[in-house]
């Protein structure tokens, strides 16, 4: 199960990666010979096509990335941050790009923890008690980098339970926080794909106030 949820990570870094090379080498071999033509980046030596394809390839990426976050386990916000980080390598960070790529960081790293927030607020809105909340968070943490991409939820999921079951001598209870905790995990979803929506439209909004939207 684990290999086949990872599979389209190392699909989508692999894409990544090989494009952003063909698009550097590109760039590379038209360095000193555009003479006239306009061109893009730090070192003006981006022509409008090289330019234009570097932002489809992160179009993409980011777009791709951004579908992905329905497979829980697959680091969808890093991708959409990974694309736009690699832009501003390739184009450069003059201003505004520094202060977009700031934003769009504290973004990915708010989006990576959300999830288990979410379900340690989801456990707490069960009744759970803030040490017990607590012991799920540290659980849903350790279970994803350990055994992703659900081992998260499971490990979380199974701490509150047996938590609450000893706490309160009550399973059905017990069960009931153990459910919000999940509803949690659910709602983190959707705020996910909200910071990536987001994230993509700080990078449009990043290249159009630099004057370098080609798409």
């Amino acid at each position: 199960m684990e290999e086949i949820f990872m599979q389209p990570t190392w699909k989508a870094v692999l894409f990544l990666f090989l494009s952003v090379l063909t698009i550097l080498a590109l760039s590379g071999c038209s360095d000193g010979k555009t003479g006239s033509i306009e061109t893009f980046g730090a070192k003006d030596n981006l022509t409008v096509g090289t330019l234009a394809a570097l932002q489809i390839v992160v179009a993409i990426v980011m777009l791709v990335s951004l579908i992905t976050l329905i497979i829980p386990g697959i680091p969808g916000i890093t991708f959409i941050w990974l694309a736009a980080l690699i832009y501003g390598l390739v184009v450069g960070f003059e201003k505004p790009g520094g202060i977009f790529i700031g934003i769009i960081s504290a973004l990915m790293l708010l989006g990576n923890v959300v999830d288990n927030l979410m379900m340690g607020a989801g456990a707490r809105k069960g009744g759970a008690p803030w040490l017990t909340t607590l012991a799920t968070v540290v659980a849903a943490v350790v279970g994803s980098i350990a055994f992703p991409p659900f081992g998260g939820v499971i490990a979380a999921g199974v701490v509150l339970f047996v938590l609450e079951a000893i706490r309160l001598k009550n399973s059905e209870i017990a069960l009931k926080s153990t459910g919000e905790m999940l509803k949690g995990f659910g709602c983190s979803f959707l705020v996910r794909f909200l910071i990536g929506m987001i994230m993509i439209g700080l990078w449009i909004t990043w290249v159009v106030q630099a004057g370098q939207w080609l798409l």
